[in-house]
């Protein structure tokens, strides 16, 4: 404590010897003089408060910079270990995220890991944004309206006994408002769907929203994403044919008739959102076709009947 006073001593008397500060303090001792009605001493006090506010946000966006950061990535976590059915109530996400979870890059054109970047440290959608990370999607390809991805991508391997118990996939593409980014998890054979999470997306609430429901959400468990035979347009379906091997996975209009054919690859739609619907099944399908996670997924895909 007296090392503070000394030091604030010091520092006052330096500012004392300051020429500025001494024209300032001239000019504030004036200001303060004159009367409440003069127009110069508003636009005075009104500066001097402007400037102060700025200062004090200044300084309160550079201090909670870190506690954002950090709460960021804390919620991050948590969605994966969400889509992963490893997040328990009241437990520490950091601990738990370390303990199951194994980040590793993937170079989305060979499909093979990337060992030279950090999987800690990298960031895909800023990426994304960096024309020396990022490769631009040719219009007919980008059916997920995401125009430029990122030459890398980060994947996530929840493990038990050191083998891949299941893969998480990040997604995005483009929904009836907004960019929608979530992840798709999908079994150790690459092929069967465990869960679905979009963590930020601006749909419109009660109808494209409803990306983010439970219930909705559950009806994606044990669906496949490949075609394992030619399936033809499927009824009420928003996507079209698919020949074996092919992404086939689809939101249809209305609900999923499980005692037909094909309806493993189909969910049920948003109610009152086709467009919404319509995003969905393009981005899911970006990702697991050929110019998003196949070359990848077919280097672990075990499922028989799937070409790999």
């Amino acid at each position: 404590m007296p090392n503070k006073c000394k030091y604030m001593e010091n520092w006052c008397a330096a500012l004392d010897k300051n020429e500025q500060y001494q024209k300032f303090k001239v000019y504030r001792d004036k200001v303060l003089a004159l009367g409440n009605d003069s127009l110069e001493k508003t636009i005075a006090i009104a500066v001097s408060l402007c400037l102060v506010c700025a200062v004090l946000v200044s300084f309160a966006a550079v201090a909670l910079k870190p506690l954002q950061v950090g709460n960021k990535a804390a919620d991050m976590k948590k969605n994966i270990l969400d889509v992963a059915g490893l997040l328990e109530d009241g437990a520490d996400i950091n601990a738990a995220f370390s303990e199951k979870i194994e980040s590793k890059i993937v170079d989305l054109e060979t499909g093979d890991y990337v060992d030279s970047v950090n999987a800690e440290e990298y960031d895909q959608r800023k990426a994304a944004k960096d024309p020396a990370q990022s490769i631009l999607i040719p219009k007919d390809k980008d059916i997920a309206h995401i125009r430029v991805k990122a030459k890398y991508a980060k994947v996530f391997l929840v493990k038990e006994g050191g083998a891949i118990k299941s893969i998480i996939l990040p997604i995005n593409g483009y929904g009836l408002w907004s960019t929608l980014y979530g992840f798709l998890s999908l079994e150790a054979d690459g092929q069967t769907v465990q869960s679905i999470n979009f963590y930020d997306q601006a749909e419109t609430p009660g109808l494209g929203g409803e990306v983010v429901n439970p219930v909705w959400r559950a009806l994606w468990k044990g669906k496949k994403v490949y075609a394992e035979t030619d399936q033809p347009s499927l009824e009420k379906g928003l996507i079209t044919e698919a020949d074996i091997g092919e992404p086939a996975l689809s939101l249809i209009k209305g609900t999923v008739d499980t005692s037909k054919a094909g309806s493993q690859y189909q969910v049920d739609g948003l109610a009152g959102a086709t467009l919404t619907s319509t995003g969905v099944t393009n981005l899911v399908r970006y990702w697991t076709s050929n110019e998003g996670f196949a070359s990848y997924l077919k280097k672990v895909r075990t499922v028989k009947g799937v070409k790999s």
